[in-house]
């Protein structure tokens, strides 16, 4: 998982606590981030419908009619994002010992395991979620 969940995230908490249009420009005020590194996000969160956005001089971005309701696993999907990656596996398939020809489908397996694990808490647990932690 990349900072990029972390900016999808708290964009939508703050787009559903606003509830109005908000620019790209505050968006990333609010992350504490840059616009353009926003625009990327929430141009992925547009194409899978989470957001609408608008143009002009009263543009950016509001949650689509789901509101609330979008999970975090959903917000995964739209960033295309795993929980856990790996990007380098020891041993060698080639190799005659049984552990260091092993391992990699080992680890593939472990690491497939906790991304079901995650993406089940993450389909959980909801934009609203989140924001009645912060407001309580």
């Amino acid at each position: 998982m990349t900072g990029n969940f972390c900016v999808a995230v708290h964009a939508l908490v703050y787009l559903n606590h606003k509830g109005e249009t908000v620019s790209s420009e505050k968006l990333a005020e609010n992350i504490c981030t840059n616009p353009t590194r926003v625009r990327k996000v929430m141009s992925m969160l547009k194409k899978k419908g989470l957001v609408k956005s608008q143009e002009g001089l009263d543009g950016g971005y509001i949650l689509s009619d789901k509101k609330e309701n979008i999970s975090l696993g959903q917000i995964l999907d739209a960033i295309n994002e795993k929980t856990v990656c790996l990007n380098w596996h020891s041993g060698d398939d080639d190799m005659d010992c049984l552990i260091a020809s092993g391992m990699a489908g080992i680890m593939d397996d472990i690491v497939e395991n906790l991304n079901c694990s995650c993406k089940d808490y993450l389909d959980k647990t909801t934009i609203k979620t989140i924001d009645s932690k912060i407001f309580k």
